[in-house]
């Protein structure tokens, strides 16, 4: 039988993938994910769907991903969310967690 240490969830350091651009426009984080992949291809030829998606983060989502700095655990992007949004400290660490989840299913962050 392996002996499969896991890492503490809030002390991964996450860190934005590489192949993900962003620019910051008015406070907000805007990312520029390419639609690469079979289907994506289908859809840009025959559908007219675009090759670059531009991502607008809202409040939470571009102050969480300029946390992602490859320092922060995400105990520490908890800490400064609560910080920064100090009437939605109760729900923080749900919403840090499940905003960190989406960007990990979709690749857009690796840790």
């Amino acid at each position: 039988m392996k002996n499969n240490l896991q890492k503490n969830y809030l002390d991964i350091i996450f860190i934005p993938e590489k192949s993900i651009s962003w620019k910051e426009e008015e406070n907000f984080v805007i990312l520029d994910v390419e639609n690469k992949g079979f289907f994506n291809r289908i859809a840009q030829k025959f559908f007219g769907q675009p090759k670059i998606s531009h991502i607008s983060l809202d409040k939470y989502g571009s102050t969480l991903w300029k946390l992602l700095d490859g320092e922060n655990t995400v105990f520490q992007i908890v800490k400064k969310m609560e910080e920064a949004f100090p009437t939605e400290k109760d729900k923080m660490l749900n919403r840090v967690i499940t905003f960190l989840h989406n960007l990990q299913v979709n690749k857009y962050i690796i840790g």
